[in-house]
């Protein structure tokens, strides 16, 4: 089943099958999934380790070539892309959050921020000081000199999430960003995450485990096995 969001899609997923290969048996992590999420939508992917979650968001945020099938992001077919093509892509409209930050350790909060728009040739002290910006919603403007070893771990996640807005991006996707939290700083991230989506229309593809977290969606893939089993809205969406 697939929902009609009848809005504009950011991404069209169709037929996505993923194969790893490897020297024993080759491992089928997607098996012909399709969906579509409307711009300014914010859809949770859940279901058990292993049923495809992660390969799936790799797939549409173009980290990962799949096996078959098409991938669109706006008006883009990522398979006419070549690789520098693919990165120019994932630097200019994506952006990417997970659980584990990634933020480089040698650089300041306001250096990592700014890092994919300076990447690109961007003015530096026009993006520095959108870095600061963004760095003071999330509330960091007291950690913008801090380098992260010197970070909570919400903290560090909050620096991600302003790195993955800089670029301004059509989509943001998501890996399990509350996962390496506790349950207060989870909650936070939440909270800044869907007050983010709300703000900017950035449209967010993410993956968790945790109700709690799908909850604050506006609809819920839930996986099986490499498939999408089924699709529903969180109960604050339903009709009255």
């Amino acid at each position: 089943m697939t929902i009609d969001t009848g809005a504009e899609a950011t991404l069209v997923a169709r037929d996505v099958e993923k194969t790893y290969a490897g020297t024993g048996e080759p491992v089928v992590a997607l098996r012909r999934v399709s969906l579509t999420l409307a711009a300014g939508e914010l859809v949770a992917v859940m279901g058990p380790s292993g049923c495809g979650k992660s390969t799936l968001l790799h797939v549409c945020g173009a980290m990962d070539r799949p096996t078959s099938g098409s991938v669109r992001i706006g008006q883009q077919e990522l398979a006419s892309l070549d690789d520098g093509a693919l990165t120019k892509l994932r630097r200019e409209t994506i952006g990417f959050v997970f659980q584990f930050f990634n933020l480089l350790p040698m650089l300041t909060v306001r250096e990592n921020i700014a890092l994919p728009r300076l990447l690109g040739g961007a003015h530096a002290p026009q993006t520095l000081a959108d870095a600061t910006r963004l760095a003071e919603r999330v509330g960091l403007a007291h950690r913008l000199d801090h380098r992260p070893a010197q970070l909570s771990g919400g903290e560090m996640q909050r620096a991600a999430i302003a790195r993955a807005l800089v670029n301004r991006p059509a989509l943001l996707v998501a890996d399990e960003p509350t996962g390496n939290l506790d349950s207060a700083n989870g909650a936070h991230i939440l909270e800044l995450l869907v007050a983010l989506q709300r703000e900017t229309g950035v449209t967010i593809l993410l993956a968790t485990h945790a109700e709690e977290v799908a909850a604050l969606a506006d609809r819920i893939v839930r996986m099986k096995d490499g498939r999408i089993e089924r699709e529903e809205r969180p109960h604050w969406v339903q009709p009255a």
